[in-house]
């Protein structure tokens, strides 16, 4: 398939170019460029909504080997704006499988810019920095593609969490489950619903901008805050909400930007990260037990602190760090029953050694109930 595609292109904003071939959309498509480690799990990777406008890129060799299929998208459609490999495979092999991979990316209007040389461009990537590319159609920039990386606008200041949200309020999980809990949607994945079915907790998962009171009004046992894209800082409405919220002492929950929100509401704030955390093999520590985490996560963005609390939020205390860089990975109020983590509990794709958190906000639910 590859070898007879057209010739394509990735040139990233300071000017390195990588050459390949081009599979789907000619282009061109401009979006930040950041690097997955992810071994498996192609298909949840490429329909996560907390990679809506990214183009990604695959430090597995290759991709496709096993096809797609109908259980494991994260969301309806995917959400990648690109996606970049060292090797597309031709076919495809898997009991499970329901198509190939290029056919579902087409769905979505993904270009795939493959035979690219993926180790040099993620070595580049971890020492210059994530940052905008264009990929395009070619063995060199048109003109076009360059007026489209210069009008591409930075991650950073971008609300995304409004354009992935759901629109209207939905039901997710059994009518009679001993307990009900408000999903804010800032680009939710179907795993973490599948979890909470599996704990025997109903979801109303509601929009990023639903009002406090409508939530309140609900009578919940408890609030979870979910993933999502973009820069949490730009997602204005949502801190006020949250606060409100939790003030009632609503049981809360938060993960990777429902993470970041917490943070902010409480007086902390969030910084952008050199090239971010994303894959399934990033080890957290928690700070109370001292137990390592093998963790799955997608983030660019993290909340300023450190072992010894969060700046700005002294209400805040930090649960978890990650090893490698010290950033902070989980975060509890101190008096409230409000707590969240930067990674992701539920993985798909990754390792589950978090899983037992949605235990922990069960627990909490109890409590609420007495």
């Amino acid at each position: 398939m590859a070898t007879q595609s057209p010739k394509g292109f990735l040139l990233l904003e300071d000017g390195t170019l990588f050459l390949g071939r081009l599979v789907g959309e000619p282009g061109p498509t401009v979006a930040e460029v950041v690097f997955t480690t992810n071994m498996t799990g192609y298909q949840e990777t490429f329909s996560d909504p907390s990679f809506r406008g990214q183009i990604v890129v695959m430090t597995a060799p290759q991709i496709g080997n096993y096809g797609v299929n109908t259980e494991d998208p994260e969301s309806a459609h995917p959400q990648v704006a690109g996606v970049v490999c060292r090797e597309l495979s031709p076919t495809y092999s898997n009991w499970r499988a329901t198509g190939s991979l290029p056919e579902w990316l087409a769905t979505g209007r993904v270009p795939v810019l493959t035979e690219v040389d993926t180790r040099r461009l993620t070595k580049h990537l971890r020492n210059v920095g994530v940052m905008r590319g264009v990929i395009g159609v070619g063995d060199a920039p048109t003109k076009s593609a360059l007026a489209a990386l210069e009008s591409c606008p930075s991650m950073a200041g971008l609300d995304l969490a409004s354009v992935v949200s759901t629109r209207e309020p939905y039901e997710w999980g059994k009518d009679d489950a001993p307990y009900h809990i408000v999903a804010y949607d800032y680009g939710i994945k179907r795993n973490i619903l599948r979890l909470f079915d599996a704990h025997g907790i109903r979801v109303t998962v509601v929009p990023s901008d639903m009002p406090a009171a409508d939530v309140l009004a609900m009578d919940p046992d408890g609030v979870f805050l979910s993933n999502g894209p973009g820069d949490p800082e730009a997602v204005t409405y949502a801190p006020s909400t949250i606060r409100q919220i939790a003030e009632q002492r609503v049981p809360m929950f938060g993960i990777c930007l429902g993470h970041q929100l917490l943070g902010i509401t409480f007086g902390g704030r969030t910084a952008k990260m050199p090239f971010g955390h994303r894959g399934g093999n990033q080890p957290v520590k928690d700070l109370e037990t001292g137990q390592v985490l093998i963790t799955s996560q997608n983030h660019g963005f993290a909340v300023v602190g450190s072992p010894e609390g969060v700046e700005g939020a002294p209400d805040l205390a930090v649960t978890h760090i990650n090893l490698n860089d010290g950033t902070v990975e989980g975060l509890k109020h101190r008096t409230l029953p409000v707590f969240a983590v930067q990674y992701h509990p539920e993985a798909a794709p990754g390792p589950h050694d978090a899983v037992p958190l949605f235990d922990q906000f069960l627990t909490a639910l109890r409590n609420r109930r007495g």
